[in-house]
């Protein structure tokens, strides 16, 4: 039985860590923010902490193994609902909001089950890839050729469209 200091923990470093990655998102006007992720990172340690309840000490038994598994099913559903938008049919939007989302999903995870040094490291990589990714994509696409604006063939990201007509 984990003691109420331990579950405190838990719950708050996976809260923490998806907010911090929310918040990176929330600050780049993404459609997904701090408090979206940091309610993913915090539901999903949530139920690895009552699944790990049940166990043994250092042991992911089965019934661990399916909660997981069907949180990560259900995060497809939140991730979805970021990618797919009714005003632009032919245009994938929020895909990197929708992979945060999944990302602090499986921070959750390992909050759930103790694991500080694997939560600390990714947060600390995605921090890192998010905030650096665009300048690298740029930088590697006018030393290696292509494009100088990475944007031309990112589907993420939407040109302005022309005036309609009445």
């Amino acid at each position: 039985m984990l003691e109420w200091s331990d579950i405190i923990l838990r719950l708050g470093v996976a809260t923490l860590a998806g907010g911090l990655i929310g918040l990176n998102r929330d600050l780049r006007g993404k459609p997904i923010g701090l408090k979206t992720l940091g309610i993913v990172g915090l539901s999903t340690a949530a139920v690895v902490v009552v699944a790990v309840q049940f166990t043994e000490a250092g042991r992911i038994t089965d019934a661990t193994s399916r909660v997981i598994q069907g949180v990560l099913t259900g995060i497809g559903f939140l991730g979805a609902g970021v990618i797919v938008r009714e005003r632009e049919p032919f245009r994938v939007h929020g895909l990197t909001s929708a992979a945060c989302a999944f990302l602090a999903a499986c921070i959750g995870i390992v909050s759930g089950a103790g694991e500080w040094r694997i939560v600390a490291t990714a947060v600390a990589i995605a921090l890192v890839l998010l905030t650096l990714g665009r300048r690298t994509e740029r930088f590697l696409h006018r030393k290696l050729g292509g494009s100088d604006d990475p944007d031309e063939h990112d589907p993420t990201v939407t040109p302005p469209r022309p005036p309609t007509s009445r």
